[in-house]
């Protein structure tokens, strides 16, 4: 297909065409999570959109490189890891098998390639040292090194902010993390190695200037040097990621090299829950086993997480699972409707194109998705003939492959009365039964009928109905 994806660019605050450098590959990274505990439904949201952008790039026609860190070594896992009596290598190792295992439940595409921050210690120290020798960063006398920011006259330009936000902005940052302005030249520099510290107990490293650690922004611009070059594609992560860390990000690397860095830089905007900010002392941050345990499937939880714009915040509630269930029910409904026996090839969009239009012009997900339903609610599947019905369902499913949506089994309208515990274990249930885990789907079985409920299986779905 001709049409490129337009995606509004933070440095240039235009719609820009996303188009690789190389007329071949689209190589983006995206700041992968920070394994110290399960990731929540604001970091997926994320995730999730970086997905969706990274669907469309493909259903375009273009092939791309992905690439997202694991950071396995940070402030947070070293406390944590020693709190829980566990070397940072298994404790690390544990979150990211629960975070790979949130992303497939999710539908996320894995990433190409999924570096770690300690795996590439190495490489932030041949950073760092180059850094040094052309005067860009210093050592402390602590054994810590910082990088000038007066030395990088472009520094704030992603952020667009003045000196004294960046100045203000580095004061907070430091008093949220390490009182380490003492031992620096000024306020704005910040870490590039941390020198060793009794609390950092054995997780420290060698270098030149001492024992210690790289700073958390170093690793994302070592890694991405290794994997994507000097100069590449696009950068994509949350908006509280813009500063201070890609502002550090974009310093480093082209200090340290002959680059331009990113070419495009991607925001997602945060996720709020019931109209207020996410916070784990009010117990409104979810994570995706929480709503799963309240009987929500992960798709809904994808269905809600695309359902706003990236680039404008989106309130999250649970009347907004409800209205998830109920939209993914229509579109199975309608592919069901449209199934005369033909297996679906998702190559074009066919009657969906102005959804698909619509997608492309800055990732517009609510849009493509209320043109999806307006385009189904014109149509009468009885009156089209056999091939019509098959590409307005290639067309259905083209659009669905380009949003990550699975379509759930079809409920009896009976089971609006079943709890909603009672719905999610009996989609598990179908969910094993059609991937042959016959165990599961029988263990599942057990504790429905346990629970007073039995299941009635036809070809379509199922019925949940009670003893």
């Amino acid at each position: 297909m001709p049409a490129h994806l337009t995606l509004h660019d933070t440095l240039t605050r235009t719609d820009r065409e996303v188009t690789p450098l190389d007329g071949k590959t689209l190589r983006f990274y995206c700041c992968g999570p920070t394994v110290y505990g399960p990731a929540h439904i604001g970091n997926f949201r994320t995730f999730v959109a970086q997905d969706v952008m990274r669907r469309v790039v493909e259903a375009s026609g273009t092939p791309t490189l992905h690439v997202r860190n694991i950071t396995d070594v940070d402030d947070k896992t070293i406390r944590d890891s020693l709190k829980a009596g566990q070397s940072l290598l298994e404790f690390t190792q544990g979150w990211t098998a629960k975070f790979h295992a949130d992303c497939d439940a999710l539908n996320l595409l894995r990433p190409h390639t999924e570096p770690s921050a300690v795996a590439h210690i190495p490489h932030q120290i041949a950073m760092i040292e180059k850094l040094i020798a052309n005067g860009h960063a210093y050592a402390a006398a602590d054994g810590s090194v910082y990088f000038r920011v007066s030395s990088y006259k472009d520094y704030g330009k992603l952020s667009h902010l003045e000196d004294r936000e960046l100045r203000l902005g580095a004061s907070e940052a430091a008093s949220a993390t390490d009182s380490d302005e003492y031992t620096k030249d000024s306020l704005t520099d910040f870490a590039l190695w941390k020198a060793r510290k009794p609390e950092d107990g054995a997780n420290f490293w060698p270098s030149s200037w001492g024992e210690g650690r790289p700073g958390w922004h170093l690793e994302c611009s070592a890694m991405i040097l290794e994997y994507l070059g000097e100069d590449f594609d696009l950068h994509s992560g949350g908006v509280d990621l813009i500063f201070p860390h890609h502002e550090n990000e974009i310093a480093q690397s082209c200090c340290s090299t002959h680059g331009k860095f990113a070419h495009h830089w991607m925001h997602v905007a945060h996720l709020m829950v019931d109209g207020g900010k996410m916070s784990k002392s009010i117990g409104n941050l979810y994570t995706l086993e929480d709503l799963t345990k309240r009987g929500y499937s992960a798709v809904e939880v994808r269905y809600v997480l695309i359902s706003g714009h990236y680039s404008t915040p989106l309130n999250f509630t649970m009347h907004s699972l409800d209205s998830a269930r109920q939209a993914l029910q229509k579109l199975a409904k309608a592919d069901k409707a449209l199934d005369r026996g033909t297996a679906p090839i998702p190559a074009a969009p066919g009657p969906f194109a102005e959804a698909w239009d619509t997608l492309l012009k800055d990732l517009n997900v609510p849009g493509a998705l209320g043109s999806i339903f307006g385009t189904l609610n014109k149509l009468k599947p009885a009156a089209l003939s056999a091939d019509e019905s098959a590409n307005t369902r290639n067309g259905l499913h083209f659009m669905l492959q380009a949003l990550g949506i699975t379509l759930p089994a079809i409920m009896d309208e009976a089971a609006t009365d079943v709890p909603a515990a009672i719905q999610s274990l009996a989609q598990q249930r179908w969910a094993a039964k059609q991937a042959k885990d016959w165990a599961a789907a029988d263990t599942l079985r057990k504790q429905l009928e346990a629970s007073g409920w039995l299941i009635k299986d036809s070809k379509e779905g199922f019925t949940v109905v009670a003893k």
